[in-house]
């Protein structure tokens, strides 16, 4: 008895040719590619022309951060770089895709100076827990097995651990990595990471299948002394042409961490900035709770600290809001008090608004419930006495804690105040403190009231309405902003927006207010600090300044976005971006060129590094700068002047480096530069990429600036969220292990292109297993056996097969070349199989020559997206020499016959509508045949072909015309007008003409024509469409032609005229292109 195939069997067959070819693209260097040497062009050769005669083509992923092995996010995006090298070089071209590995930051050394501090508190084994730790744990910790892989992540918890989402200590997160415990210490060393997880990268990535040339990569940070040269020149470079500057600027800070908190240092709150207030001092004339008052400095004024952004409505305060819920601190500011929660006032002795940086220790704490009816007075306000009252929504996360009261502009005050004045003494006040509003600001949508004019359209009724007061609030916002004319004050009659930062300086310049900041949402260091906005002097980016922003908006309207989301995305970040910090104090990284105390910022040494990309190969031959390169170069000889040399074409310098070396190295760059599509997450649009567009438009001219690039949303996996906490998470290595690659790379072409997020199917990475290996199994077996396949002159379906691929053809590599991969997909693998089983059914035997190009076209169509497998069917199903990835894209033979590829689509719809007509014909209605038809029986097939259309279908014509015309076909009510009780006959129609109006030329679709004979495609087809019914046995077919309402028609096989006694749908529905069918029974 035969032994059972296991059931990964279809995957182990791809997996052995995957692994194989991988070996022969490594063994033939098949993913390296240089410039073209001095033999070939000379050295004084234009590069242009250089080009022209050796296209190429270089892309590149924002290189992955070295903390851990890749995972299916990291895979979504290679795979789309991967594709498009793969294209390219088809098209000719020398397509290079390098890949480095970043390693700057607070990330690794946080991570390893926890490990460090762990290692102190449980010993180097990690086992010394505290009791109540180990109670939490299901488990005694035990010492991991060496053979546990890093890369395959481990989703096995405790309950107690999995309510945290992660791991408590650091050692617990390393330990799910798969990291062996005895191995755990070795990385309280952050430079062990840099050691271990690059070479995992590499590996995962070439098992994926990558075409990455690995002699082109590098590890970030001063590690690599080659890499660090080059930050330092580019650092250097953006500081000598007034790029980055030294100041004081207001910036997202760690306490904890001492430095500056930027994006790739936080845990949570990425892309989140310093959201800057007017802080509005409010004096307290006396306290509804004289106790408060008695530890105080009586000499010493007290404020209380509202937030607001509109300081020109300060006129129309009616009253301050405090929470009775939240604990306020009264705080020593020097020669008065501020009273705030201690998140603000401690954001505030980081701003220089308070005596002593850092330093936020309340003198009194109070109850916000204490606070509530004491008197006041506001700057501004048309009142002279108000009170400070109740608000139950004001939070301590946000502001101050205390809110200024202007309900004529403010929909929360608004309906505040009412619920007040409603239920005094369900809030313990007195009705008379609450005023009335002042109106101090007109618009012409809402009037003098905008707050009360929007509540009572929005129907708000209470507080709590909190959806309806945000839609509000903004509608206010941004029409009394842009809209609004003040009514009231020293700036009467200015316009909001005008008269905003004049009323602001007035306030700040008497005293009465002061700018603060805070930052615009949470935001959670590595360190699990959370952090705040301190006033820093420190060196920062210009981002934003006016002349280099135009450089910038300029590169972006040359370059290639792929989508007009991505290109608005741009706009709108450089429109609000402004300067960045560029040094910090902790982590890995490149020194300061000018202060070795100082360490440049993981982004910032990260905007051009693809121009390294070009050079790197002949510099070093590791990722770690160790080993000299092929050109001899020591990584202290690659000076400012060098750099200068090589990308900005300096020739008179000073070096002991050889100048044919110099020249090499100028090739390379200049060869592969710009860069022709750099891809990565949308998510990198607010920092990463648009840094990378700024700092390429202030270093290298411009014909070096980017050539495009290409964004795509975030992976699900399954149609849910990627995590590690609920186990719903894959790395690279799972993936391919799990799938194969190529049918991994199909699924995730398959995924998704838009900058929506895309979703990873296990069930289409399992399809396509199926798929390629079935297609395998049929294309061995074809060549096999091509002699048994017919030769000789093509028939209509011959010809109509090779129109179709043709056409799938040119499909496929418009969508490769738009990098729409899934469409790309869609053309070059299920259509496209689609048609060849189509061609196969059709045919009692199928061509020789088709059946040779179906095989040679499909691996040529599939191979940027399944290199393994069209590599084993070129090679050693077709036998060609040479690798498929060299091979030339596929194009169309001839031109596409648009006459036939219509008709090729009539019979498949003819044969389609046979057996719709036959499954209801056979339809049974509680259990009771629907028809007379007995499907036992021999039938008789009548096929009605209308040689034309009906009259009343004119009038629709050409309102489908019109609308089409003015571009808005989807005017349904202006159609519903116009078709009024012809509604059941005329929609159908107008329906139908819209649908071919997106696959046909308006000329066919309004002229009315077919463009192929509609009664010669039947004959030709007739067999095929004999065999169309799946049930019924048809003995004869009749081809019956009539014009549209004519009483006689012609049997189209005999001539004879023939009366059409048949009624109702079959006749009245059939026009030309779509037939009336009768099926009867038959003797």
């Amino acid at each position: 008895m035969a032994e059972a195939k296991p059931l990964t069997s279809r995957r182990d067959t791809l997996r052995d040719i995957e692994k194989k070819y991988q070996k022969v693209w490594a063994d033939e260097k098949s993913f390296e590619f240089d410039a073209p040497s001095f033999e070939e062009e000379p050295i004084d050769a234009d590069i242009d022309e250089i080009h022209a005669r050796h296209p190429k083509f270089m892309s590149s992923m924002a290189y992955p951060y070295m903390n851990g092995v890749l995972h299916a996010g990291h895979c979504f995006t290679l795979s789309k770089v991967e594709f498009s090298v793969g294209f390219e070089r088809m098209r000719g071209k020398r397509a290079l895709f390098p890949l480095g590995f970043h390693c700057t930051g607070m990330p690794i050394r946080s991570s390893a100076d926890k490990l460090a501090r762990e290692a102190e508190m449980f010993g180097p084994l990690f086992l010394n827990l505290p009791e109540e730790t180990e109670e939490a744990e299901e488990e005694k910790p035990k010492v991991a097995a060496k053979s546990e892989d890093v890369s395959k992540f481990k989703a096995k918890k405790s309950k107690a651990a999995a309510k945290q989402g992660r791991g408590k200590y650091q050692f617990e997160i390393m330990l799910q990595l798969g990291i062996a415990r005895e191995d755990l210490i070795k990385f309280a060393d952050p430079e062990y990471w840099l050691e271990f997880f690059p070479p995992l990268c590499q590996r995962d990535t070439n098992n994926f299948g990558a075409r990455v040339d690995w002699r082109r990569s590098m590890i970030t940070t001063d590690l690599n002394p080659y890499y660090d040269q080059f930050v330092r020149w580019n650092i250097q470079r953006l500081k000598d042409i007034g790029r980055i500057k030294f100041g004081e600027r207001y910036t997202i800070y760690s306490e904890k961490d001492g430095q500056a908190c930027m994006d790739h240092d936080r845990s949570s709150g990425e892309g989140v900035t310093p959201q800057e207030y007017v802080g509005i001092k409010i004096e307290i004339t006396e306290f509804a709770d004289p106790s408060v008052a008695e530890s105080l400095d009586k000499s010493k004024k007290v404020y209380l600290v509202a937030a607001t952004l509109r300081p020109e409505t300060m006129y129309g305060q009616t009253c301050c809001f405090v929470s009775p819920k939240i604990d306020y601190g009264i705080f020593d500011n020097g020669n008065e008090y501020y009273i705030t929660t201690e998140r603000a006032y401690k954001n505030m002795s980081y701003q220089k608004i308070t005596p002593q940086r850092g330093v936020y220790k309340p003198t009194v704490t109070v109850s916000g419930a204490k606070l509530v009816g004491s008197k006041i007075h506001a700057p501004l306000s048309v009142y002279d006495d108000l009170r400070v009252l109740p608000m139950e929504t004001v939070l301590a996360t946000k502001g101050t804690g205390v809110v200024t009261c202007v309900p004529s502009d403010s929909p929360d005050d608004y309906i505040t105040t009412k619920d007040l004045q409603l239920k005094p003494e369900y809030y313990g006040i007195q009705k008379e403190w609450v005023k009335d509003a002042f109106p101090i600001i007109h618009t012409d949508k809402y009037g003098d009231m905008t707050a009360e004019t929007l509540c009572k359209e929005l129907k708000i009724q209470s507080p709590k309405d909190a959806l309806q007061l945000a839609k509000a609030k903004e509608a206010a916002y941004k029409e009394g902003y842009y809209n609004g004319v003040l009514s009231y004050g020293k700036y009467k009659g200015e316009k909001v927006e005008v008269a905003k930062p004049k009323v602001k300086a007035d306030m700040i310049a008497a005293g009465d207010a002061f700018v603060y900041n805070e930052p615009e949402n949470v935001v959670i260091s590595r360190s699990g600090d959370s952090c705040i906005v301190s006033l820093e002097d420190q060196w920062y980016v210009d981002y934003g300044e006016e002349s280099w922003k135009a450089d910038a908006l300029l590169a972006l309207e040359n370059m290639r976005t792929f989508t007009s989301e991505t290109r608005n995305a741009f706009e709108s970040v450089l429109d609000w971006l402004k300067n960045w910090a560029v040094s910090r104090s902790y982590g890995l990284g490149t020194k300061l060129p000018w202060d070795d105390s100082l360490l440049v910022e993981s982004l910032s040494d990260s905007t051009i590094y693809q121009s390294f990309y070009t050079i790197c190969h002949l510099l070093h031959s590791d990722f770690y700068g160790r080993e000299i390169g092929p050109l001899g170069i020591r990584a202290e000889q690659m000076t400012s002047d060098v750099f200068d040399y090589i990308f900005l074409r300096k020739d008179d310098i000073e070096t002991d480096i050889p100048l044919p070396a110099l020249q090499k190295l100028r090739r390379e760059f200049e060869y592969f530069y710009p860069l022709d599509v750099s891809i990565s997450g949308k998510d990198l649009i607010p920092n990463h990429l648009t840094f990378f567009i700024y700092t390429h438009a202030a270093i290298f001219p411009k014909r070096f600036w980017p050539g495009g690039i290409r964004v795509n949303g975030h992976l699900l996996l399954n149609n849910n969220k990627m995590s590690k906490s609920t186990g719903n998470f894959l790395t690279l290595e799972q993936i391919v292990d799990k799938f194969g690659a190529d049918a991994s790379r199909i699924a995730l072409a398959d995924a998704g292109d838009t900058v929506e997020d895309a979703n990873f199917e296990e069930s289409s990475a399992n399809a396509a297993i199926l798929r390629l290996t079935t297609l395998k199994e049929w294309a061995e077996d074809a060549v096999k056996n091509i002699d048994t396949y017919r030769t000789g002159e093509y028939n209509f379906f011959d010809s109509a097969f090779e129109n179709e691929l043709n056409e799938l053809i040119e499909d496929a590599y418009k969508n490769y070349d738009d990098t729409n991969y899934k469409s790309a997909l869609k053309s070059a693998l299920f259509d496209y199989q689609s048609a060849r089983d189509h061609y196969r059914e059709a045919s009692d035997v199928m061509h020789k020559d088709l059946v040779l190009r179906y095989i040679e076209t499909q691996v040529l169509l599939l191979t940027p997206i399944a290199p393994h497998f069209c590599e084993h069917i070129w090679r050693e199903v077709l036998h060609k020499e040479g690798s498929i990835q060299a091979a030339a894209f596929p194009r169309a033979t001839k031109p596409v016959d648009s006459s036939i590829a219509h008709a090729l689509e009539y019979i498949r719809d003819l044969s389609r509508s046979i057996r719709e007509t036959e499954g209801t014909l056979l339809k049974k209605k509680k259990g009771k045949q629907t028809s007379d038809l007995n499907p036992a029986a021999p039938t008789k097939l009548t096929i009605f072909i209308s040689e034309s259309f009906p009259e009343w279908q004119n009038n629709y014509i050409e309102l489908v015309r019109e609308l089409f015309e003015k571009q808005s076909l989807n005017d349904n009510s202006t159609i519903k007008e116009k078709v009024g009780k012809d509604m059941k006959r005329a929609m159908p129609f107008i329906s139908s003409l819209k649908q071919r109006l997106t696959k046909e030329s308006p000329e066919i679709v309004f002229n009315r024509e077919l463009n192929f004979n509609e009664i010669d495609t039947v004959k030709l087809a007739i067999e095929n469409i004999k065999r169309a019914p799946a049930a019924l046995k048809v003995k004869e077919i009749d081809v019956i032609s009539f014009k549209n309402g004519a009483k006689v028609g012609t049997n189209v096989f005999t001539g004879e005229e023939v009366p059409i006694t048949v009624t109702g749908k079959i006749i009245d529905g059939a026009v030309p292109g779509q037939p009336g069918l009768l099926v009867v029974n038959v003797e």
